[in-house]
């Protein structure tokens, strides 16, 4: 055991419990002269990590490529779009590795170029080890997407240790082999930021409303205040606190609802060395930091969340991102007046070790699928930045020894007065009595400063043996019962709640008094949600009226009995596995059943494939991939948001549903697919459409609401709804003001413009979303044919395209050309003709609605619109458009001969206003004729070559039609000397016709 009876800065006399900790704030010691600060620049290193099963089963490409400290990422959709940064470092962990016999992941062949955890701890960790051990603060940021290998890198799985661990192995490590010179102490301690708010995850006691408070001192910086530090003396007995922190964030995510992929986790290691004999104390500070998930939300950016600054989530990573900016701006000499450390959390407890008193990594993982090329080029991006920051790192050191020394001489001065002042009487007895104070504080502060080390690590030993006999008592039940495990969508947090359903009945639920309970909190757990029964070695599970539960992917309503390895999934999304008794368990390998396994399952379950593998599939639109992905993710988000929506008696239900995956451009190119959430009021069947990142950040704000009407409704005095605050409609994230719905496009081709021939179609508006109510989501090849929820297509619109004259009169058959080239140079008018719509399917669910046509068409920037018809499921439009092209130029021949004009039918409901069309920038004559292409507006040089066109054109055709004629003349002629040959022999044959 590592012991040391030396002194504690300020504030040794507070317990351990309350001990505020700084992260890695301006140390209360003081550098050496003789080692002043010198830049020193934040080190980044990038590692890329093998495919996971869902991007194997979609058959992904690798886009990452790796030299040496270089990557480069291509563009999935532009094969020459490329790429290229440099790092301090960069770890290739995507391919060529293999298992070993105990479970390590380790290079195919020796020297192979696959980074294993060793790898990467003896470049990154090795150096972190050596700055504290020299006195220097260091600190290790985690950065990537969820689900990109942050935690494998920080934490690990399995034999294959992360950073951490590994750090802490060789920190005691060294610690044994410089016993000797010094004497050390190490405090554990682990935080979590969530939605700006501290969480203590080693606090015994029960969470503290609104978080632990972030406080500001002059000599000490930012720390967390009464934030719980503990006294380790070994490795093992950090890697049970870890255990213990892991298990806090995991029942405190599942009970508050919230999504630990988005939450900040700190790892504080502080470390003490005292040399005795240089009477020198070096203090460092290790702050291991895996952030949330850096996700890049695909959207489309056209529309604004009106409730955007109010999600508080994001908040910490954003700021993040503008204090690297601002500090990357300041290393190249930039003027930044301000850099925001103060905006959030994260960025106040980080300030030192960004700019600051600290010697900081930063490890960027990313995935090098396709379908995640838009997070993987962010990521590099982030930290392309974060390598430009430089800190003032100093050497921490200040006198122990004299301190005591002090102590005890103001104590002798102080005998010596207290014994001039006993000769003199009782009126220095005032005197006397402040003295005998001061002489008893200062015998505290040595005892405190001799003892308080030994004190407190006999404290944590004690909690420690208590958490040891848990332990083992839990190993021991895990080798006599079946029991379920929880799955989280972060993996370091999966495995950690065990369930045991010993023989018997055993309700399942919130309920927590029974005795024969088990006692889980989440969305849409009842208060008895179902029965588990363990029977002659077999258990069945019996879901309880009004409760969701689910097996392998399906719902079920009756008894089921269980099998070794099931999935559960109970209520929105509390997702369990199931162990059976230990002969049943044999060899399996359970780390296949990770949260991705348990979605794709339930996705398959309800008809979406993510396909496979298979040949053919890598031709598959990359786009199409990723929302299939994107679809798979936000399942259980929208079945959360639902059952938020139900206990808030919202009214309102919430559907995924893909947008334009069977829909074209006015080229004919596929659009690019994206995931949008259909929001319709039960109540009034209104309908608004939430692109993905407004969703999401909608679904933050309902967790919020959630739990605020949770702690309004606890105690005795419930009270209905949520507070004035919180349910104004304004601040409602459940609700939107009115807006229009686009319902589906149709095509009508304009080629048929070029020979001048009128067109006259019925097109079937296609769905701009395709999800039939059993959720079959397939590949549609036919692009004429859409089902809707009905098997039908969202409406039949009839219109026309009509060549005319400048007056609007219609072109006759006279007017068709066969060559298009001949309108070159010329005025070309046409009108487009709107003239009923059949069907209407978003008209017949709701009669109070109304429909609008929308188009645009060559040059036209903004869209017009036709007039709103409301109450109408066969409306008749009758609207009707002229436009002109005064110089037809080439490029709009080109135009009408390849594209078509996309017609738009957006659907409008009660509350919300028409849309207008905008004619800012647009041409229109006296008689409202739409100019699309005039004189004068064509390059000269355009205009030249078009005149010498035509020209050459009108020569040729005068040609064409001067030989045309001498070719009939020649042909007559030949018939009649045929003709005179044929009857003189006919006359010397004797043969008469």
């Amino acid at each position: 055991m590592t012991t040391c009876n030396l002194t504690l800065s300020e504030g040794a006399e507070h317990s351990v419990r309350t001990s505020p900790v700084l992260i890695p704030a301006c140390c209360t010691m003081r550098a050496k002269a003789s080692d002043m600060p010198s830049k020193d620049c934040v080190k980044v290193a990038v590692r890329v990590r093998p495919f996971n099963k869902r991007e194997r089963d979609a058959g992904s490409r690798c886009i990452v490529s790796m030299v040496t400290s270089s990557i480069t990422i291509q563009d999935p959709r532009e094969s020459q779009s490329r790429r290229t940064f440099s790092f301090d470092y960069a770890y290739w962990s995507h391919s060529s590795f293999a298992q070993d016999s105990g479970g390590l992941y380790v290079p195919e062949e020796p020297g192979g170029r696959y980074a294993d955890q060793n790898s990467v701890f003896q470049d990154l960790g090795e150096g972190i080890l050596e700055n504290a051990l020299q006195g220097y603060n260091a600190t290790l940021l985690a950065y990537g997407q969820t689900g990109s290998g942050k935690s494998y890198s920080m934490v690990g799985y399995g034999p294959n240790k992360g950073l951490v661990p590994k750090l802490c192995d060789r920190l005691f490590q060294a610690i044994r082999e410089n016993q000797d010179t010094r004497q050390c102490q190490v405090f554990f301690s682990m935080l979590e930021i969530y939605n700006e708010q501290v969480v203590d995850l080693l606090s015994r006691g029960s969470r503290t409303p609104g978080g632990l408070r972030v406080r500001e001192e002059q000599q000490r910086g930012f720390y967390v205040e009464a934030l719980r530090t503990v006294p380790c003396d070994g490795a093992t007995q950090v890697e049970q606190l870890m255990e213990q922190g892991t298990r806090t964030r995991t029942t405190a995510a599942t009970n508050m609802n919230a999504n630990s992929s988005r939450s900040h986790m700190l790892i504080i290691l502080q470390l003490k060395q005292i040399f005795s004999k240089e009477s020198i104390t070096k203090q460092s500070n290790i702050n291991l930091v895996d952030l949330a998930g850096s996700e890049r939300q695909r959207s489309s950016g056209s529309e604004a969340d009106r409730l955007k600054e109010g999600a508080a989530i994001n908040l910490s990573l954003t700021t993040l991102g503008n204090v690297i900016s601002s500090l990357a701006d300041v290393a190249v000499g930039k003027k930044v007046v301000h850099i925001p450390y103060r905006d959030s959390v994260l960025t106040k407890l980080l300030q030192s070790a960004l700019g600051g008193n600290s010697r900081t990594l930063m490890i960027a993982t990313l995935s090098p699928a396709d379908i995640c090329y838009e997070e993987s080029l962010s990521t590099l991006r982030y930290a392309e930045r974060a390598k430009r920051i430089q800190n003032r790192a100093v050497v921490n050191e200040s006198p122990t020894e004299r301190l005591v020394k002090e102590l005890k001489a103001e104590n002798a001065r102080l005998l010596q007065r207290l014994s001039r002042l006993g000769h003199e009487g009782r009126r220095a007895n005032d005197e006397t009595k402040e003295l005998r104070q001061l002489l008893t504080h200062n015998e505290l502060q040595i005892r405190a400063i001799q003892t308080l080390w030994e004190q407190h690590l006999q404290e944590a030993l004690k909690d420690w043996e208590q958490q040891y006999a848990n332990i083992t008592q839990e190993r021991r039940m895990m080798q006599m019962h079946p029991y379920v495990l929880n799955i989280n969508e972060d993996a370091q947090l999966s495995g950690v709640v065990k369930l045991f359903i010993e023989e018997g009945d055993w309700h399942i639920g919130l309920c927590d008094s029974s005795p024969r309970s088990i006692s889980i909190k989440g969305l849409g757990i009842q208060e008895r949600h179902a029965v588990f029964r363990n029977e002659q070695r077999r258990v069945t599970l019996t879901p309880l009226a009004g409760s969701k539960v689910i097996v392998n992917g399906n719902t079920v309503f009756h008894p089921t009995e269980l099998q070794h390895l099931d999935r559960l999934i109970l209520g929105s999304n509390c997702t369990y596995l199931f162990i059976g008794y230990p002969s049943e368990r044999g060899g399996d390998d359970w780390s296949r059943y990770d949260y991705d396994y348990f979605q794709s399952e339930l996705a398959a379950a309800e008809g979406i494939h993510l396909g496979d593998s298979s040949a053919g599939s890598s031709h598959t639109d990359p786009s199409l991939l990723a929302v299939f992905y994107d679809y798979v993710k936000l399942m259980p988000m929208v079945a959360e948001a639902n059952q938020m929506s139900q206990e808030l008696d919202k009214g309102v239900q919430f559907k995924l549903e893909i947008k334009n995956l069977a829909l074209s451009d006015s080229k004919g190119h596929d659009l690019q697919k994206e995931l949008v959430v259909r929001v319709t009021s039960l109540g009034s069947k209104q309908v608004w459409m939430w692109s993905k990142a407004k969703f999401v950040n909608r679904k933050f704000l309902m967790e919020d609401a959630y739990q605020q009407h949770h702690v309004e409704n606890s105690g005795d005095n419930r009270i209905e709804g949520l507070s004035t605050a919180a349910s104004s409609r304004d601040k409602d994230p459940f609700w939107d003001p009115m807006e229009p719905v686009l319902l589906g496009t149709a095509h009508l081709w304009l080629q048929s413009l070029a020979f001048r021939i009128p067109l006259e179609e019925q097109l079937e508006v296609h769905l701009s979303v395709l999800i039939d109510e059993h959720s079959q989501i397939c590949f549609i090849i036919s692009c004429w044919q859409v089902l809707g929820s009905e098997g039908t297509e969202e409406a039949i619109l009839q219109a026309q395209l009509l060549p005319c004259t400048s007056t609007g009169f219609p072109m006759g058959e006279d007017d068709i050309l066969i060559d298009p080239s001949e309108l070159l140079g010329r005025r070309l008018d046409f009108q487009l003709l709107l003239e009923q719509c059949c069907g209407l399917r978003w008209i017949r669910e709701v009669r109070n609605r109304g429909v609008q046509i929308g188009f645009r068409l060559f040059n036209c920037l903004q869209p017009l619109y036709s007039p709103a018809v409301w109450h109408n499921v066969n409306p008749l439009l009758d609207h009707r458009v002229h436009f002109a092209s005064l110089l037809t130029s080439q490029r709009l021949l080109d135009y009408l001969q390849s594209s078509a004009v996309v017609l738009e039918l957006w659907g409008l409901q009660e509350g919300c206003t028409d849309l207008t069309s905008s004619l800012e920038g647009v041409r229109m004559t006296t008689e409202g004729i739409f100019i699309i292409e005039e004189a004068g507006l064509t390059d000269p040089a355009e205009e030249s070559d078009l005149l010498g066109l035509r020209l050459f054109v009108d020569e040729q055709n005068r040609l064409l039609r001067d030989f045309s004629e001498q070719l009939e003349q020649s042909v007559s002629t030949l018939k009649q000397d045929v003709a005179a040959i044929v009857r003189r022999k006919r006359e010397r044959s004797g043969i008469w016709s």
